[in-house]
């Protein structure tokens, strides 16, 4: 898979997708990850990128030309259309099963806003989704890009050792994830539950089982009865 970020700030995306697993994972080649920075692919000497909005208003408005360049630019490399998805907080909020749909596709662009937002007609012209990572609104669209970016490249194949690695996780598997616990044995007078100890592998499974149900019933009423429904 290819994923390809159009941002005004590349080097804050690098510094978080080189690093830890989605990170190692490029540099094995299991993904590919590009950033582009939008200011390369303006007209303008200044390498400006944005103007006073139509009608009034405070802030400034990123302009079509520079989006819309690149966008061409990543079109012709791939030899065909991206699938792509501007990050704002009026599009859908991204869900695990929607990361799941992305990471089965071959190419994504993703274009992160700033200032005030993009000229709507360049999203008419080339976006196919919008996407939010929740209801609040960022000073750009670069933490969303990296948050959808991260989720959907742990998923590819070959990034993680095993599938199982996610598929037990919360949200994925309908439930939240049951505690887990590690060395030492007891820590401030806590000790670790019995059960897990125990060695019974066919008990631990039960154990995590009813955990998970009884932390999505309390916290994620929502999550709990959508699985107990489709059961």
């Amino acid at each position: 898979m290819k994923i390809e970020i159009a941002t005004l700030f590349p080097e804050m995306c690098e510094a978080v997708l080189g690093e830890s697993i989605v990170g190692r994972a490029r540099r094995a080649g299991k993904i590919e990850v590009h950033c582009r920075q939008i200011r390369e692919y303006t007209q303008d000497k200044h390498r400006r990128v944005d103007d006073t909005p139509y009608g009034g208003g405070m802030g400034m408005v990123m302009q079509c030309e520079p989006i819309y360049n690149c966008y061409m630019a990543v079109c012709d490399e791939m030899g065909s259309k991206p699938h792509t998805i501007y990050m704002s907080p009026k599009g859908k909020v991204l869900t695990q099963q929607r990361a799941v749909e992305l990471s089965k596709m071959d190419n994504i662009l993703i274009i992160c806003g700033h200032y005030e937002g993009v000229d709507q007609r360049v999203i008419d012209k080339i976006v196919d989704e919008e996407l939010s990572i929740g209801d609040y609104v960022l000073t750009g669209g670069e933490l969303p890009a990296m948050v959808l970016t991260d989720c959907v490249a742990r998923m590819c194949e070959g990034v993680l050792s095993d599938d199982i690695c996610f598929e037990e996780e919360s949200i994925y598997s309908g439930l939240l994830e049951y505690p887990h616990y590690t060395r030492p044995e007891v820590w401030e007078g806590e000790s670790v539950p019995p059960i897990l100890l125990s060695g019974h592998h066919a008990n631990i499974e039960k154990w995590r089982h009813e955990q998970s149900l009884e932390l999505t019933k309390e916290r994620r009423p929502d999550l709990y009865e959508a699985y107990i429904n489709k059961e």
